[in-house]
C-alpha cells in the first residue's frame, strides 16, 4: 500500500465575478440537494411545532403573573420560542457529519483537489440548505405560533432588515463552528466525542432551551464576547422581539460579525494544517 498526500490545487480564477458564479452555483446545488428530502422536512417541521408548545408553554408559565421574564413580556416570549424553532433548522446546530465521513473515508482527497478551497465549497453549499430550510422549515412554525398564542410583532422600520443580517451571519457562524467540530476528524478519526460535546453545548449556550438573559448579567457578557455561541441563536431571536435598544441591537450584529471573521479564519488555519498532515491509503 501506498500513501498519496493531498494538497490543494491553487484557485485558476483570478476575477471576482467567476468566483461569484462558482459560489452561486454551488449555493444552487445545496438549495436543490435538500429540497429533494421533502418528508424529512415535513417531520422536522412536525417535531419542532410540538417542542414549540411545549417551550412556549414552559416560558409562559416562568413569566406567570407578572407577565414579564428577564425583560421580555409574554408576546415576546411566544415569538422567541417559534421563531427559534424554526431557526433551529435554519442554523443547524446538530447533525452534520459531511466532512468527517469524507476524511474518514478518504474522499476528502477528491476535495483537496478541486479549484474551490474546501471551506468556501462547503459554505456555500450550506447556505444554498439554509435557503431552503428557510422557506420549509422556517416559515411554518412562524405561521402556527400565532394561531394559538398572542405574538410580538416588530414596530422598528430597522428590526426585520437587521434580523435577516442576523440570521444569515448565524448560519455563517454555525457553519464555522460545525466545520471545526468535523475537522477534528483529520486527528482523531473518529468524531463521536467532539460531536457529542458540541450538541450537548451549543444547544444550552446559544439560547435554545432558554433565553440567555435569565443567567447573571456576568455569564451573560461573559458568554457573548467569550464565546461564539450567543450569537448563534440568542442574538437574532433578541433582535426579532426588540429587547434591547436600536444601538444595542446594531452592537449585537456587529459582534456575530466580528466572531464570523474569527471562525472563517480559524476554519481555514485549520484546514491549512490538516492538508499538511493528511494521507490518504490507496494503490
Amino acid at each position: 500500500m501506498g500513501s498519496v498526500t493531498a494538497t490543494v490545487a491553487p484557485p485558476t480564477d483570478s476575477n471576482v465575478i467567476p468566483r461569484f458564479r462558482t459560489f452561486w452555483a454551488i449555493s444552487r446545488s445545496g438549495f436543490r440537494r435538500y429540497a429533494t428530502y421533502r418528508q424529512a422536512a415535513v417531520a422536522g417541521v412536525v417535531t419542532n411545532s410540538v417542542f414549540g408548545f411545549l417551550k412556549c408553554y414552559v416560558l409562559l408559565a416562568v413569566a406567570g403573573t407578572a407577565g414579564a421574564a428577564a425583560g421580555y413580556d409574554r408576546a415576546q416570549l411566544a415569538t422567541f420560542v417559534w421563531a427559534g424553532q424554526g431557526l433551529l433548522a435554519v442554523i443547524l446546530l446538530w447533525g452534520w457529519t459531511d466532512l468527517a465521513d469524507r476524511i474518514r473515508t478518504g474522499d476528502v482527497a477528491t476535495d483537496l483537489l478541486r479549484p474551490v478551497h474546501p471551506v468556501t465549497s462547503y459554505l456555500a453549499t450550506d447556505l444554498g440548505r439554509a435557503g431552503y430550510a428557510a422557506l420549509a422549515r422556517m416559515l411554518p412554525p412562524m405561521l402556527v405560533g400565532p394561531l394559538f398564542f398572542d405574538v410580538y410583532l416588530p414596530t422598528r422600520p430597522a428590526t426585520l432588515p437587521l434580523f435577516v443580517v442576523s440570521a444569515v451571519l448565524a448560519v455563517v457562524l454555525c457553519f464555522g463552528c460545525r466545520f471545526l467540530v468535523n475537522a477534528t476528524a483529520y486527528w482523531l478519526q473518529d468524531v463521536r466525542g467532539p460531536m457529542i460535546l458540541w450538541t450537548l453545548g451549543s444547544g444550552v449556550l446559544a439560547g435554545l432551551y432558554f433565553p440567555l438573559r435569565f443567567l447573571p448579567e456576568g455569564v451573560q457578557w461573559a458568554l457573548w464576547f467569550g464565546t461564539p455561541f450567543p450569537s448563534l441563536l440568542q442574538t437574532p431571536l433578541d433582535v426579532l422581539v426588540e429587547r434591547d435598544p436600536t444601538p444595542t441591537q446594531f452592537g449585537l450584529v456587529a459582534l456575530q460579525a466580528g466572531w464570523v471573521v474569527v471562525l472563517l479564519a480559524g476554519c481555514r488555519w485549520v484546514q491549512r494544517r490538516a492538508e499538511r498532515r493528511l494521507v490518504v491509503q490507496g494503490g
